[in-house]
């Protein structure tokens, strides 16, 4: 078998990203309002039905790892889109709550198990010096998901059985092609790296309270994921296809959050996190406020997509660098938290929905984000290992891939290119001297 291309698994990482993140788990939001007429839901149910797949991911992400490294990536990949393609099939012939529940969480069992099949299968066939870029673009993929879920509803508008159909069929083809492209290998650990140091207590520290603001984070962000649409359209009396192109918003700027989350690792991690917040704050403040004002929520989409999608990198980044040598825990921990997050939020949500409205209960979750922004001084920036920080190309997501392991001297372990880069920029140091 011929392995892709680092450039054709990047873009085939982040075509199984798009299907399994933006199709089986965050489209939804599109189709609440649809769903929740034909089946007669509460707000409460829609809440509760939507905890569920990222519950089921958070179980599934737990087991991730230990499944790519008994199965293989290639194994893994399957299962991934065989949860997807089955969850997205039973979502269209959903009649009640119940089938509704069982079809979004195999969904969620499929978003939990892609991505460490995809990292898995990275390590296994991609220059280790490629590996940042190559999660960026898969980390993309969410929003290019997103943006694919809309001109279905452009063009099926309330069919949402039909839609779903068809992003079943897309699980299908994302299944061929993991079978014919990615490795069955486990992870590949190079043979000069050393064995990672046990983790200290500071280290179980400053994971822990970056999982804290993840969580935080994506507690507050359940509101807009499943909410928002329902807002504009119950609230804001605008036409159903507007949530399509509110859905449009949020993936195009959401594209942009690998580039914040790469500027903010390079400046200050806690500054940025506490703007990021701002931002999430305000997307919500202005939908909740102007429902009924296409110009204003398309502008408050794109607010979020931005946001949300900086905070889940900056998440990722932070992660690895706590945890060097620990890829399949670092970056695990607080990607778990944010869906924890939002398993609880969703529900916390609906209930506020039923009591006070859509607009007081945005209100309400805007607040919580304020109060997590104020606090993000908090947020582990400090690294248990210094690095030299005169290297210009030491920082952001090509460096935390980098450092993840050391060699059998206790240096971090690059890729050969950085390590011929790092040697160029000595060796002028060394000719100015």
């Amino acid at each position: 078998m011929t392995y892709p291309s680092s450039s054709k698994f990047a873009v085939l990482g982040a075509a199984l990203i798009a299907i399994s993140y933006g199709l089986a788990r965050f489209a939804f939001g599109l189709f609440v309002p649809p769903i929740r007429d034909d089946l007669a839901l509460s707000p409460s149910q829609i809440g509760m039905i939507s905890a569920l797949p990222l519950i089921s991911f958070v179980i599934a992400t737990g087991f991730a790892p230990l499944i790519a490294d008994r199965i293989g990536a290639r194994i893994t990949a399957i299962v991934s889109g065989l949860f997807g393609a089955l969850g997205l099939a039973v979502i269209s012939q959903s009649t009640n709550s119940v089938s509704l529940a069982v079809g979004v969480f195999a969904c969620g069992i499929c978003t939990g198990l892609m991505m460490p099949a995809l990292t898995a299968a990275m390590q296994a066939i991609v220059n280790r010096a490629l590996h940042g870029r190559v999660s960026s673009v898969m980390n993309a993929g969410t929003s290019i998901g997103v943006v694919i879920a809309v001109p279905v509803v452009l063009l099926l508008e309330s069919a949402w059985r039909t839609a779903y159909l068809s992003f079943a069929v897309l699980a299908t083809l994302g299944i061929v092609a993991a079978w014919r492209m990615l490795p069955s290998v486990s992870p590949v650990t190079p043979t000069d790296a050393a064995p990672a140091p046990p983790i200290s207590r500071l280290q179980w520290a400053r994971l822990f309270r970056l999982s804290l603001f993840a969580f935080a984070m994506g507690f507050v962000s359940a509101a807009y994921w499943i909410f928002a649409p329902d807002l504009v359209i119950t609230l804001g009396a605008l036409p159903t296809d507007t949530t399509a192109w509110l859905w449009v918003a949020v993936g195009i700027a959401g594209l942009g959050g690998a580039i914040a989350a790469d500027l903010a690792d390079r400046n200050n991690p806690p500054i940025t996190h506490s703007l990021m917040l701002m931002m999430l704050a305000a997307s919500m403040a202005l939908i909740a406020a102007s429902p009924g004002n296409s110009g204003i929520t398309l502008f408050s989409a794109l607010v979020f997509g931005l946001a949300y999608m900086s905070l889940t990198g900056l998440y990722l980044m932070t992660g690895i660098r706590l945890l060097p040598g620990r890829l399949s825990l670092g970056p695990v921990l607080p990607f778990m938290a944010v869906s924890l997050g939002q398993a609880v939020g969703s529900p916390v949500l609906g209930l506020l929905i039923e009591k006070m409205g859509y607009a007081g209960a945005f209100s309400v979750f805007a607040s919580a984000s304020i109060v997590v922004a104020i606090i993000s001084p908090l947020y582990p920036r400090q690294l248990e290992q210094e690095w030299d920080e005169d290297v210009i190309e030491d920082t952001g997501l090509q460096a935390a891939y980098d450092h993840q392991l050391h060699d059998e001297e206790g240096e971090p372990y690059r890729g050969v290119e950085i390590e011929e880069e790092i040697e160029a920029v000595e060796e002028d140091r060394t000719n100015e001297n």
